[in-house]
């Protein structure tokens, strides 16, 4: 269970490594661009070090906040990132797929991310879900291939409930459609409005701790990251403060939920084996 450097915002990206420390959380997630500290791999290596934190994964530049950081070439983003993974030890690379108005890059998106994929094996570039822009005029499709990686040809997929909420889908039955080429979690929530909120697990209607209980009984091991909104809760430092309080919670809840999954799978295989 890690931690997104976004989940303290705005707090710093050295504030995310000290409360995952303090808190007890494996590692972090390093969402690159959300304060100049983030895209700096030499600082990062600094505060991994310095709070004994390790970058588990990594969050492409690939938002709309981020269009320069680490140069303005999709790819040569990525290549990036695996550098910065490789310095890292970080095992997984999260990305968008792209805009709708980047047409070159989104021409052979499939195809690149498989290429990234062989090229820097045993290290994994995963695509993440988004949704449709929703306005008062009506949805606007504002990612290509698609805003679902479901029917693409992707190996590796990430599952952000807060996406999968604004795109009122059910996270549940991502899962189960997904099956083994789920290799991620974004843990957080949303209610299915036009926003997306990244409100704390169980907060809103994607039933987060069924989604977490359901993918570990089905046999995914790879990282939850706890990417939450935490602007409105106060208190700075690693140690107090309601931030501090509901990281702590959805550390504890979610290490709960995950046992529960680990019993279920094997309660599944004696029961199986027993038929046998």
């Amino acid at each position: 269970m890690t931690l997104s450097t976004t989940s303290v915002y705005p707090e710093s990206t050295a504030d995310a490594f000290a409360r995952a420390k303090a808190i007890g959380y494996d590692g972090v997630e390093l969402m690159v661009g959300i304060d100049p500290a983030a895209a700096d791999v030499d600082r990062i290596v600094d505060l991994s070090e310095e709070h004994d934190v390790k970058v588990w994964s990594i969050h492409a530049p690939c938002l709309l906040v981020t269009p320069n950081v680490w140069g303005s070439d999709s790819w040569g983003k990525l290549d990036k990132a695996a550098e910065a993974a490789g310095r890292l030890g970080s095992q997984l690379v999260v990305v968008h797929p792209p805009f709708r108005w980047q047409r070159d890059y989104a021409s052979r998106f499939e195809e690149g991310i498989a290429e990234l994929n062989e090229k820097y094996a045993p290290l994994v570039f995963a695509v993440e879900n988004m949704y449709p822009w929703r306005t008062p005029a009506g949805r606007f499709a504002a990612y290509l291939p698609g805003f679902d990686p479901t029917q693409f040809s992707y190996d590796h997929l990430v599952l952000d409930l807060s996406h999968a909420a604004t795109a009122q889908m059910d996270s549940r039955h991502l899962v189960d459609l997904w099956g083994s080429r789920l290799r991620h979690i974004h843990l957080t929530d949303g209610s299915g409005t036009f926003r997306d909120e990244h409100l704390l697990p169980g907060q809103g209607n994607q039933h987060a701790w069924e989604v977490v209980e359901k993918a570990v009984a089905n046999g995914f091991n790879g990282d939850i990251v706890l990417e939450v909104n935490t602007r409105k809760l106060s208190g700075r430092g690693a140690g107090h403060g309601a931030r501090f309080d509901a990281l702590s919670e959805a550390l504890m809840q979610t290490r709960m939920t995950v046992d529960r999954g680990i019993f279920a799978r094997r309660d599944a295989q004696v029961r199986q084996e027993a038929h046998w």
